[in-house]
């Protein structure tokens, strides 16, 4: 017998055959908290999320998690879906209840002369890219190379591309989806479009995705990218001339600004290490020729402590923050979206900067724009067509005895920001605290259409795991 958690709150004992019984219907594997591997298979990105399953399907393919589904609905168990594990929510494990591991189904296809890649749902960013470039190929996806495949996609997904090519989701042209009633379908353009118009931003609230086709584009293998490092005494005229550069900058280029302590980078002197400072990170996915003319001005917004600019490989370029974000660690977010960079906005980063709570810390704020916000709002779940900008204040820290202060410093520049942004926030940079922004915050006007979506695809919420849009009654 074994206890598991309900998704009504309680506790329901499933008594040792049908367990067998799940176990000898896998290919993958079914996992118990005394079996090797049950401690890998749970443990997520974030340090400060510890939870244990009751049991864990560690998928092989979609078999697999139509079998788990199955299961989960006919015991109204609690169910958790892990795909890369790297949300921030921490909410593809889960206590007591069955957790759906798909890491280990990392298949990614590539058709060169279609310019199609079929990908599963246990990918990371970086298997991604060494498959896509070696034809020499991409889509948008984000920008460090331990991310998720699946989450990101299923959340918008946005990073150096996007500008010139829109979200994930707008280079997603079909996804295989497992639906709470157990039924394996197709979504597209042409086949359950609603299903298909609800996956693209609206996270895990449908289905498990078990492969995801995305359409790609020439890219590299080498693009122009590289970071400026400025001292945060500039940060003034930095954030003049970044202002500037943003707001001239065509589809191609792609700047994002890093406010942080120095890490011990081996282009900035050692009296620069540990100190505040203000990167300037850039993208150039043209031709290579006139990107370093365009990015020229990059290093002119002051007197750089440091640069590391030139032709580098993508998949290189996509892997340059991992060392700054390794899991284990504990990590929170707080995030707003922005039409403008105001000075006000700008005065309230500098001077929180000052105040980080950890050398970890650090506040980084991306632009969008360009071919994102060509989108209709209500052609994908994901509404924030207008946002030019996204602040996210990422905390970082090792000690749990750490928590409250860094939470704490997280929440209070938060606060202060929110009276100059949108009001909309990217699902996927939500914590877990924060389930009374999904409707008006993550969703806006294309929620009700998605509660709908909810009620038809799953009445009874068991997909409930996510940033959770309730069905509608």
């Amino acid at each position: 017998m074994v206890d598991f958690h309900t998704t009504q709150g309680g506790k329901v004992g499933i008594a040792d055959e049908p367990i067998a019984a799940l176990r000898a219907a896998l290919r993958g594997s079914l996992l118990m908290p005394a079996d090797a591997g049950y401690d890998v298979s749970r443990t997520l990105w974030n340090g400060m999320v510890d939870r244990r399953p009751a049991a864990i399907v560690r998928a092989a393919g979609a078999a697999d998690v139509m079998q788990a589904v199955d299961f989960a609905r006919t015991h109204q168990l609690l169910l958790a879906v892990k795909g890369g594990g790297h949300n921030i929510a921490g909410k593809a494990a889960c206590d007591g209840g069955l957790m759906i591991d798909l890491s280990a189904m990392k298949s990614v296809r590539v058709d060169p002369a279609a310019k199609l890649a079929r990908v599963e749902p246990g990918a990371l960013l970086s298997d991604f890219d060494r498959e896509t470039q070696a034809f020499g190929l991409s889509t948008p996806t984000g920008i460090n190379s331990t991310t998720g495949m699946a989450g990101l996609t299923l959340g918008g997904g946005f990073g150096w591309q996007s500008r010139k090519r829109g979200l994930t989701i707008d280079n997603l042209n079909a996804v295989d989806v497992v639906l709470a009633s157990g039924e394996f379908v197709q979504a597209s353009a042409t086949k359950n479009a609603d299903l298909f118009w609800a996956v693209r931003g609206g996270g895990g609230n449908f289905g498990v995705v078990t492969s995801f086709e995305y359409r790609l584009h020439p890219l590299g293998p080498e693009v122009l990218a590289g970071l400026v490092v400025y001292p945060l005494e500039q940060a003034r005229q930095v954030f003049e001339g970044y202002r500037n550069f943003a707001a001239a900058a065509s589809d191609e280029m792609t700047t994002w600004m890093v406010l942080r302590k120095a890490p011990p980078l081996p282009f900035l002197p050692p009296e620069v290490h540990g100190k505040e400072v203000v990167v300037v990170a850039f993208c150039w996915i043209g031709e290579p020729g006139r990107g370093e003319e365009l990015a020229r001005p990059l290093r002119s917004f002051g007197t750089p402590a440091g640069a590391h600019v030139g032709p580098m490989p993508f998949a290189a370029w996509q892997t340059a923050f991992d060392p700054l974000l390794q899991p284990g660690a504990r990590n929170y977010w707080k995030s707003h979206d922005f039409v403008a960079l105001t000075g006000e906005v700008e005065r309230i980063l500098c001077e929180a900067i000052t105040r980080l709570p950890s050398d970890e810390c650090e506040a980084f704020i991306g632009q969008l724009g360009g071919q994102i916000n060509r989108t209709g709002v209500g052609d994908t779940a994901y509404p924030h067509r207008d946002a030019e900008f996204v602040v996210n204040v990422h905390t970082r820290w090792r000690d749990a005895a750490d928590d409250r202060k860094c939470i704490d410093w997280a929440r209070a520049l938060f606060d202060a920001l929110t009276p100059h942004a949108t009001g909309g926030v990217y699902v996927n940079f939500m914590p877990e605290d924060e389930m009374q922004r999904v409707a008006a915050g993550a969703y806006g006007p294309n929620y009700t259409r998605l509660a709908a979506l909810k009620a038809k695809y799953d009445p009874a919420n068991l997909f409930s795991q996510n940033q959770n849009i309730r069905p509608q009654a």
